[in-house]
């Protein structure tokens, strides 16, 4: 597809240049600063919004958001987004956020990011480099580099972050994290997480015929930083989270969701090992079912809890973990999509997804003192709040990037496990640095390109076609951190 859509190179020149000067610490926009905008509004004015990917969850963000000023919307699909822009007759439309940036500049305050996983990070560090507050939808990344670098750049820019993992801001997880800390339960060693996601395709080969592109979206623009391939309807709309070059599957949808409270609950770090299993794993699509386990070393003493060694396991596609002694006959493990079950060593603590309603199996309700804040507002409102707060007198939103960024680590990390399963050993990481330790320089690896299995004559045959080898050290490497195509290159900054 020709792409018309986007800024041309004049505008493109400029655009890049700002950015790199924003970066290198030069204002290019007078009254832009880091952590948002000097001298133009008091804190009970409202924002200017901006929203990058309107036509799914983008929409419910911007519902959530209208006691502001929605003043932009770009999307590469304007047949799925006409709604969207029927509801807000008076924000400018856009194709390219390039665009977007290079010609609103000043008059955009803040930005949520709603596309799909491969664009969040190039759409938000430019975001935050340019002075912008930033709500992004969960996964918060595709990539461990790429939840590191926005870690970073929204530390050094000061601006209000948010991840829109929703159930940050309940009280679910609140009660959780508190009865955790106050020892309710013990010491928790294993945790069991499950959804039931995905419900949308998976375990797919990848198509081996084109459709027309339609007028109405520019495909160029929706593959972005992913190397280029054919339009398919499959891709696109919302099916795009089961295939590897834009989404991260199941995992990576609701994992935000089902193990915030885990991460927040058992103050975790980085992981020292992962492994993954699945079923067939194939090169471009996420598989039906996986199963991750992820080891995380012990960590100082929270409040009344010691905390040693912990195993948190994630089951999808329709597996579910193994229900602990004592259940209550009959009660569905599922609640509103998923659970988790900390087993400790005095009780064990359940809670749906979101980590809503927790809840003990022993039955017995504990009376923790309150740690946490109470978010009384949505959770797109309390980083509303947080925008028009200076930075020196902010109080963080729940799922601000100081901890959503390191929590993405873990759930892309997961994501690494199933997609590195066929070296056949748990992989050892080195958090710090980003790096498995123990894949040799001359390791190999294969994955399935199509399952091969068809019916000839009655009979079945089960020819599966497969990548030649690959580098293994390589291929994890470019997960870790990717190849980024299509001008949506990542501004540079030391981690």
């Amino acid at each position: 597809m020709t792409n018309n859509h986007d800024f041309d190179g004049k505008s493109r020149r400029r655009f890049i240049k700002n950015v790199a000067a924003v970066a290198a610490g030069i204002s290019v926009i007078p009254n832009v600063a880091m952590g948002g905008r000097l001298n133009r509004k008091a804190p009970s004015d409202k924002l200017n919004i901006a929203c990058v990917g309107i036509g799914g969850m983008g929409f419910a963000n911007l519902k959530a958001l209208e006691t502001e000023n929605i003043v932009a919307l770009c999307d590469v699909d304007w047949k799925y987004s006409q709604r969207v822009f029927d509801h807000y007759p008076k924000a400018k439309k856009y194709w390219d956020w390039r665009k977007m940036y290079d010609e609103m500049g000043d008059s955009i305050d803040a930005v949520v990011v709603a596309t799909a996983d491969h664009t969040h990070a190039a759409i938000t560090a430019h975001a935050i480099t340019l002075g912008k507050h930033v709500y992004v939808q969960k996964p918060l990344t595709h990539s461990v580099y790429e939840s590191r670098l926005l870690t970073n750049l929204a530390k050094k820019y000061k601006v209000a972050t948010q991840m829109g993992n929703q159930g940050a801001s309940g009280e679910g997880v609140a009660q959780a994290c508190e009865w955790l800390w106050n020892n309710e339960i013990g010491e928790v060693t294993r945790v069991d997480t499950f959804t039931d996601r995905p419900i949308w395709p998976q375990g797919l080969n990848r198509p081996s015929q084109g459709h027309w592109v339609p007028d109405t979206l520019d495909w160029d623009l929706f593959v972005g930083p992913a190397p280029m391939r054919p339009f398919n309807e499959i891709y696109t709309p919302w099916n795009w989270r089961g295939w590897w070059d834009f989404g991260t599957g199941a995992l990576g949808d609701m994992a935000c969701h089902i193990l915030h409270p885990v991460f927040k609950g058992l103050d975790l770090g980085y992981p020292t090992a992962v492994q993954g299993s699945s079923t067939l794993l194939l090169t471009d699509c996420a598989p039906v079912s996986e199963r991750v386990k992820l080891t995380f070393p012990a960590r100082n003493k929270k409040d009344k809890m010691k905390m040693p060694e912990v195993e948190v396991n994630w089951y999808d596609g329709g597996i579910k973990p193994l229900m602990p002694e004592g259940w209550p006959a009959g009660k569905d493990m599922n609640d509103a999509g998923g659970g988790v079950i900390f087993y400790g060593s005095k009780d064990v603590l359940v809670t749906g997804c979101y980590g809503k309603d927790p809840w003990l199996l022993s039955g017995r309700k504990p009376l923790a003192p309150k740690k946490l804040r109470r978010v009384p507002v949505s959770h797109e409102m309390d980083w509303v709040r947080a925008c028009k707060e200076s930075p020196e007198n902010r109080i963080e939103p729940t799922s601000a990037f100081n901890e959503a960024g390191p929590f993405n680590e873990i759930v892309v990390m997961g994501v690494l496990g199933v997609r590195l399963q066929s070296l056949n050993k748990e992989l050892k990481w080195d958090g710090q640095n980003m790096k498995f330790t123990n894949i040799g320089d001359n390791e190999t690896i294969r994955t399935v390109i199509e399952d091969g299995f068809k019916i000839t004559d009655g009979h079945p045959s089960f020819a599966k076609k497969w990548t030649d080898p690959v580098n293994a050290r390589a291929f994890a490497d470019e997960l870790i951190k990717h190849t980024y195509h299509n001008g949506f290159d990542l501004p540079d900054m030391p981690l």
